[in-house]
């Protein structure tokens, strides 16, 4: 399949296309959508000025995801001159009581749209927010998902304890079993179909 249409436009990827955990990025884009959808809280680390890596924690928007994740922030904060400065960051999602662990590298902008964040806009905001929707300081991270990493182990902690107790016993190597852990490449995913995370 030649790499540009007929205009010369370089051609979007296919979501046919196998990635090496030979999903589609469909699946993949709905794989990571279920792995995440529970968790509220993710931490962001961007890089500082000096070059050390900052995070915090951020609140993800019930939002359809299509490959963005979106987050309210104040837009004189810190973390908007960082990815001003250097857009590539990462997000880390846990749910240890799932034993669920996400890792999500992509380029983050500074979004300013009242449509968007009215679309995601949640009264308890306010309390960030005095201004609500009108407040001058609200603005959206918009978070372009490049990659990801994830384990998902479907065993519970009694299992793990388990097999943990039993590596200190036998003096060999715990090992977490069953499991999946994965690397995803989603890239540019602008405009392609979503999945309510």
């Amino acid at each position: 399949m030649p790499m540009f249409d007929c205009n010369g436009r370089p051609r979007k990827q296919s979501f046919a296309k196998l990635s090496p955990s030979g999903m589609d990025k469909h699946e993949e884009i709905k794989k990571l959508a279920e792995l995440i959808k529970d968790v509220k809280i993710a931490m962001l680390s961007t890089v500082d000025e000096d070059g050390s890596l900052r995070s915090r924690p951020m609140a993800t928007q019930q939002a359809e995801f299509d490959g963005d994740l979106w987050f309210f922030t104040d837009g004189r904060s810190p973390k908007i001159d960082e990815v001003q400065s250097e857009e590539h960051v990462n997000l880390s999602y846990a749910s240890p009581e799932h034993s669920r662990y996400v890792s999500v590298s992509g380029t983050a902008r500074l979004i300013r749209d009242r449509a968007k964040a009215k679309e995601l806009w949640n009264p308890i905001y306010k309390a960030w927010f005095p201004g609500g929707l009108d407040d001058p300081n609200l603005a959206l991270l918009k978070v372009s998902v490049q990659k990801a990493e994830y384990w998902d182990s479907p065993s519970g902690m009694v299992v793990q304890a388990i097999g943990f107790v039993k590596a200190l016993a036998t003096g060999k190597r715990y090992e977490a079993g069953p499991g999946e852990h994965e690397k995803v490449e989603l890239g540019d995913l602008a405009g392609q179909a979503g999945v309510r995370a």
